[in-house]
């Protein structure tokens, strides 16, 4: 019998939604284990990082990275896993772009440390304890990973050949790729290849209706009902539909939930956030023709401020991939 190729998968930081995706395969899952013999699985198995670091360089046939690089032993599990991995794929958008860790990039390391562990009202600390990289027991020196001041994606730490976008990505579009690795199906060139996700925007696999886009002021998800079939950016509701690579089905928009960016730009586009914000400026209808600069000023002013959490809204899944990267601070 032919060995089976070697199959990986690791969590960094991120929510274990990306586990959660395979196990969504549901029988089909049982094919994967017929085509590989998984070496290392630490969410569904008790892997020990000394196991990896005996395999031979190139011993992992694949190998899908989960999460962002939040830590130093994240980063160290990303060298090391490069290393030992014929082929790696940042999965899901926190190994993609660093997703909803990379938000922590509008603040510091010390000060996102501060907020958890001192400023949180439901925290008991009154010696005002934080975490650090090495603590002295009576049992020996007690090492925990250094907790970095930026989240990185996994791409900017170490090659990676394929991405898998989505948060967490699609089950039929993560089998898709899988299924081609087992059959030996072609897949395109390496090189932080984006597969099992299309090419063009969202809005081009959305049913919903699209008419000519005017709004005066957007809605947060709670103070209207849509109605049924309409565009949802018409209806003053954020969706990052325009700037949106598709590949997902437009499923949330089709139950009346904006499109959150997921699945990262489409090709060529380099900043995500940047694309929707022209889309936004786009769609605002408000002043009226000969209006003075600066009444007209205030009126966009107060449209604009409609847009609740600018970062988090257009910036929610690829801070650490955009122009932005973090915020200058000390």
């Amino acid at each position: 019998m032919a060995e089976k190729p070697k199959l990986a998968m690791y969590w960094a930081a991120s929510c274990g939604g990306c586990e959660i995706s395979i196990v969504n395969l549901h029988e089909k899952i049982l094919q994967v284990d017929e085509a590989f013999e998984i070496v290392f699985f630490p969410c569904i198995a008790d892997f020990k990082v000394k196991d990896v670091e005996s395999y031979p360089d190139g011993y992992i046939n694949v190998c899908l990275f989960n999460g962002a690089i939040r830590n130093s032993e994240n980063e160290e599990m990303a060298h090391l896993l490069r290393r030992k991995s014929k082929v790696l794929v940042a999965y899901g958008s926190c190994a993609y772009e660093g997703c909803i860790p990379a938000l922590s990039n509008l603040t510091t390391g010390k000060a996102t440390l501060r907020s958890v562990y001192l400023d949180n009202p439901s925290i008991d600390n009154p010696r005002h304890i934080l975490p650090q990289p090495v603590t002295q027991m009576p049992e020996g020196e007690l090492h925990i990973p250094t907790f970095y001041n930026t989240v990185k994606a996994l791409d900017q730490v170490v090659p990676v050949d394929y991405v898998v976008p989505g948060c967490p990505p699609e089950s039929d579009q993560a089998w898709a790729v899988i299924e081609a690795l087992i059959t030996g199906a072609e897949l395109p060139a390496p090189g932080n290849t984006v597969v099992g996700a299309g090419n063009s925007a969202v809005c081009d696999e959305c049913p919903l209706q699209k008419n000519v886009k005017k709004v005066k002021r957007f809605y947060r998800p709670y103070e209207i009902t849509p109605e049924p079939g309409i565009c949802l950016l018409e209806q003053g509701l954020v969706c990052l539909g325009p700037a949106t690579r598709s590949g997902c089905g437009a499923l949330c928009p089709q139950v009346g939930m904006g499109c959150r960016g997921c699945y990262g730009p489409m090709e060529g586009v380099e900043d995500q956030g940047a694309k929707m914000l022209s889309a936004i400026a786009s769609v605002l209808d408000v002043g009226q023709p000969g209006e003075e600069e600066a009444v007209l000023d205030k009126k966009i002013a107060k449209a604009v401020a409609t847009v609740v959490d600018p970062s988090g809204t257009f910036y929610r899944f690829s801070m650490a991939h955009s122009l932005l990267r973090r915020v200058k601070a000390e």
